[in-house]
């Protein structure tokens, strides 16, 4: 599962072989929360509150880019890189 972030403890990792709704996961100490991209929500495991707070920032920003990485998964593609929350 290829790295595509990582900010203030938050790593962010998308699969190539996922399955739908597209989503990545992101990892935080113990704890892995899976995001839908399109609407920005949960939609499996949690993070703490503050941790959550910063992830969904950061994707607002990023939501294309996601977007695309998903299709490059999809295709069996590199996946970019993405900026940091800075």
């Amino acid at each position: 599962m290829p790295e595509i972030s990582r900010f203030f403890g938050i790593v962010i990792k998308m699969f190539f072989d996922d399955h739908n709704p597209p989503h990545f996961h992101a990892f935080y100490g113990e704890h892995e929360v899976l995001i839908n991209i399109a609407h920005l929500s949960v939609f499996a495991g949690s993070l703490p509150p503050r941790a959550l707070g910063l992830l969904i920032e950061w994707a607002t920003l990023h939501q294309r880019e996601l977007l695309d990485d998903w299709t490059r998964a999809k295709g069996q593609q590199p996946l970019e890189r993405i900026d940091p929350l800075q």
